[in-house]
């Protein structure tokens, strides 16, 4: 059985480092499927070697993370709208992993389209294989009023939090391997201090199950963090998740 991450872009999964050793612990597969398109297959190459990087620093075969849509202009910022093209692309990909234990993916809380929009792939992929969705936050500036965002904290929208208990060593490591991704310094300049001062204050790390009728729903009330910083309208990432639902689903049965 196969732990299938579905992530928007290279560096997604550093916040999911307590699952992948969960994952590992339990002896279980686990997959790497990013959506995003870069600009340059340089860029594209070095995000890719970076990610394997720290996948392999945590026994992980660089095999396991992979590109899983080319071709269709999904580039940052852009997925919502190119979700069918986006979905048929993913499920070739995962015709090689005949078994999937469970779906993980950004959480569904209005930091980035990207991260929406994978929920909404995800929530398809998901209930075509019969597996279950856990999320992990990113980032989110829910009732924050006038402070920019806040990261890897769980919404209370998002349902009940799932906490992994970590040892000081694998905090000590995870704080450290952010150097692993040195094209994206500046990025994980302004998200670490954040991320890991809310481990502190919040009881560690969590994770939730993805309610697929969360889709139907503003993920948080007041401004989103990428209508804010991003400029994407989330009228525009709603109407394109409703019509990939749509499409996917017969009237009236919804997303199982």
């Amino acid at each position: 059985m196969t732990v299938v991450y579905i992530l928007a872009h290279c560096d997604d999964e550093y916040a999911a480092l307590p699952l992948i050793l969960e994952a590992k612990a339990a002896g279980q597969a686990q997959a790497f499927l990013y959506v995003a398109e870069n600009s340059g297959r340089a860029v594209a190459e070095r995000r890719l070697g970076e990610t394997r990087a720290f996948l392999a620093s945590l026994g992980l075969s660089e095999d396991s993370a992979t590109y899983a849509v080319s071709g269709v202009g999904a580039y940052d910022g852009q997925l919502h709208r190119h979700l069918d093209a986006c979905l048929d692309q993913l499920r070739d990909r995962l015709a090689a992993i005949p078994q999937v234990e469970t779906f993980v993916i950004a959480a569904w809380e209005g930091g980035h389209a990207d991260h929406d929009a994978c929920a909404a792939l995800t929530t398809v992929l998901a209930a075509e294989r019969g597996a279950p969705v856990e999320q992990f936050s990113l980032y989110n500036r829910r009732g924050l009023g006038a402070l920019p965002f806040q990261a890897c904290a769980p919404i209370p929208e998002n349902g009940p939090v799932r906490r992994i208990p970590l040892s000081l060593g694998q905090w000590l490591n995870w704080a450290l391997s952010v150097r692993r991704y040195p094209s994206q310094a500046t990025s994980w300049l302004g998200l670490w201090p954040s991320m890991f001062a809310g481990f502190a204050l919040r009881g560690g790390y969590g994770v939730q199950r993805l309610d697929p009728a969360r889709l139907a729903e503003r993920p948080h009330a007041g401004d989103l963090l990428y209508e804010r910083r991003f400029g994407v309208a989330y009228s525009d990432v709603a109407a394109a998740v409703k019509t990939l639902l749509a499409r996917e689903f017969r009237p009236g049965s919804g997303p199982a």
